[in-house]
């Protein structure tokens, strides 16, 4: 029987969130090491789609040495952790020799307070962002184009279109490193990238991760959202940089919320028997909550990536991805278990 026959599968949107994206590395390892779920999509944006191709990267080089679908799943999922950590561990060094300046938003505090008169065209001329060189080092995107594993997870990256303003997804062919620098950057911190002959920015503004590559690309109708942006905040703002910081939460947790309230709408007029269940999706959605999980650290704490930082988000993701997996892996491919209408 093949793997994909007794593995149940889960789709991954992985939403972006600077250097909280270590916190979905320890989700996405305590996944791995349990290796029960079989990957078909990933969505990711920003720091999500780094840890989407990297990961996914584990899996391509496993097809490429193991024959059998049991070793190959067994594989990726050690050699996807590996990669994720080598990753990981190379911001959070470059992190710490930067003084708690962080290579995810490009900036030390100073740096910041000029992007505020002056554009990355003339603070960044040289476009230098050092998180290219890491992801190069991790991932093979020519092997990761040519994957065709069966269990090889399918990659989606969303990047922003600056002439057009809407989501573009980067998948299959296009896949690049360019494709994962234009889905993290920040318009102030970084030089569009070129793509094509078109520019892009963040993904973030139209699709925190996107949801629908995985509802009309893949199979699979359970999506599995680790959210690190916080949809809720129970204190008002009141300082600049907390304004600054709750404004960007809403404006890269709206195309996201857009599409939640889409998916409950279907299901609600599948439920009513309003819409031809053989032609519509009945998404089921989870939720690994990591934007409850950081509200401590405060919006600030996405500019931190120094080791300690990365390696104490990574061990609160590892709980949080062993906590959901002990209350929910039994309902993926049977009942959602985030109810979208209380949260959106």
């Amino acid at each position: 029987m093949a793997e994909r026959d007794i593995l149940p599968p889960i789709n991954l949107a992985l939403q972006g969130g600077g250097s909280h994206g270590a916190l979905t590395w320890g989700v996405l390892d305590a996944l791995l090491e349990d290796g029960r779920l079989l990957l078909d999509g990933i969505s990711g944006t920003s720091a999500g789609a780094m840890n989407a191709v990297t990961m996914a990267h584990g899996f391509a080089q496993a097809a490429q040495q193991h024959k059998d679908p049991k070793e190959a799943h067994a594989a990726g999922c050690e050699l996807a952790r590996a990669a994720l950590a080598r990753l990981w561990e190379g911001v959070g060094t470059l992190g710490s020799l930067m003084m708690g300046g962080t290579p995810l938003a490009g900036a030390n505090p100073v740096l910041g307070m000029m992007n505020r008169w002056f554009s990355p065209y003339q603070t960044n001329p040289l476009d230098i962002n050092p998180l290219r060189r890491l992801l190069e080092r991790e991932v093979d995107f020519e092997l990761l184009r040519a994957a065709k594993a069966a269990w090889g997870p399918r990659v989606f990256v969303c990047a922003t279109n600056v002439r057009t303003g809407r989501g573009e997804i980067f998948s299959g062919a296009r896949l690049s490193a360019d494709a994962v620098m234009a889905s993290a950057c920040l318009p102030l911190l970084f030089k569009a990238v070129e793509i094509d002959g078109e520019r892009y920015w963040d993904g973030g503004y139209s699709g925190n991760p996107a949801l629908h590559p995985l509802i009309y690309q893949t199979d699979t109708t359970d999506i599995l959202l680790v959210q690190i942006n916080p949809t809720e905040h129970h204190k008002l703002p009141d300082t600049a940089p907390e304004i600054i910081g709750r404004m960007n939460e809403i404006t890269f947790n709206a195309s996201l919320l857009a599409e939640l309230r889409a998916i409950e709408f279907v299901r609600r007029l599948l439920a009513e028997g309003k819409l031809d269940a053989r032609r519509y999706k009945n998404v089921r959605m989870h939720r690994i909550d990591g934007g409850a999980v950081l509200a401590p650290f405060g919006a600030d704490s996405k500019a931190r990536a120094d080791m300690a930082f990365v390696r104490k988000l990574f061990e609160l993701g590892r709980t949080a991805g062993q906590d959901w997996l002990k209350a929910h892996y039994q309902d993926v491919g049977v009942r959602p278990t985030f109810n979208i209408a209380d949260n959106v």
